[in-house]
């Protein structure tokens, strides 16, 4: 290989080393690493930079030097200092905000070495949940409170021909976004939303509608199954109305709300025909977020569809006709008494 071509690699694997940039998501709000080491020498020199020309943080003659330092950067950067004499000049970025992406430099020099880090930064704020509710035949998909701007996908289990929904809206609040997607629903179909960033995506699954005939005096109806240990459960009625939320029972079911199993299994009692509707369990986990609705409708029969009032009546109707037996009886015993006794006189 000629010398000339042997330059021109050597420069060329220079410029590939140093402009090579290693990604780093940093979660919005938090604190960072940026990681930068060096080979441990004398008289270290550390400076941090965002490209282009930024000054993030400088660190020479034993200390930090922070007077050309990007105001925007003020009290918020700092040195691992008992680690610096071993070869480590990562910084620690606090309270990262949508401003600190992009490129950093970090640039060290001992008496023997020189050496040049490129850290590319990618801040976040991850879809942490996934909203899916039906309101009738409407289903809504959402979540809020995402960085970078997030996409959000349909998906049917069996496949189906109906057109998924184009309309999706994006809303910017701050430096953060909230998305939403709403389209009509056919039966006998699962439906899967999913939301997804660069970074994390998260999915909702609405599975399809079950019946069940329950018993007035208690019922229990299934959440889907989980191998993850739910985060959330929420229990509605009709789709509206809550009936339990993470734990806690609304004041006007307390007298129907019997237990909530921790796999999210709600189990009632004492229930009447204003009861009949769809109950929909929708449960969180790392996974995601599952809705399932069932169809409750009440088996009454005679005795326990009866309120207090009614049983209460019954024992008083059966009480009256064993006493209009017994004074028949009597009546009758009295009567028979007297005809015996008069014809002994005869």
């Amino acid at each position: 290989m000629s010398m000339e071509c042997f330059v021109f690699f050597g420069i060329l694997t220079f410029l590939l080393t140093t402009n090579r940039a290693d990604a780093l998501d940093c979660l919005l709000g938090e604190s960072c690493v940026l990681p930068c080491s060096f080979q441990p020498g004398a008289e270290v020199i550390v400076h941090w930079i965002q490209l282009a020309d930024s000054p993030a943080h400088s660190y020479y003659h034993d200390q930090d030097q922070l007077g050309h330092q990007n105001p925007r950067f003020s009290g918020r950067t700092s040195l691992f200092k008992n680690q610096i004499s071993g070869g480590n000049a990562s910084l620690l970025l606090s309270g990262v905000k949508v401003e600190d992406e992009g490129r950093y430099k970090c640039y060290t020099s001992t008496v023997d070495h020189n050496k040049e880090t490129i850290i590319h930064l990618n801040a976040y704020a991850p879809v942490r949940k996934v909203e899916l509710q039906q309101d009738g035949k409407r289903i809504t998909c959402s979540s809020e409170g995402v960085y970078p701007k997030p996409a959000i996908s349909w998906s049917t289990d069996p496949p189906s021909n109906q057109n998924l929904p184009e309309n999706i809206k994006v809303q910017q609040i701050g430096q953060l976004y909230n998305i939403l997607s709403y389209f009509t629903s056919v039966p006998d179909v699962e439906y899967n939303c999913t939301v997804s960033t660069g970074i994390n995506k998260m999915a909702a699954t609405l599975f399809k509608q079950t019946s069940l005939s329950g018993s007035s005096a208690e019922t229990t109806m299934r959440c889907t199954s989980s191998k993850s240990t739910p985060t959330g459960i929420i229990w509605r009625f009709n789709h509206s109305q809550i009936i339990v939320s993470d734990g806690s029972v609304m004041e006007e079911w307390r007298q129907q709300v019997k237990s909530v199993s921790t796999s999210g299994d709600l189990t009632l009692k004492d229930l009447s025909t204003d009861h009949d509707g769809i109950y929909t369990c929708e449960l969180r986990n790392a996974e995601g977020t599952y809705v399932t609705n069932t169809f409750l409708r009440i088996e009454h029969s005679q005795v326990s569809g009866l309120t207090g009032g009614g049983i209460a009546g019954i024992v008083v109707a059966v009480l009256a006709v064993l006493v209009a037996v017994l004074v028949v009886l009597l009546i009758t015993r009295k009567k028979q008494t007297k005809e015996t006794s008069s014809s002994q006189v005869i």
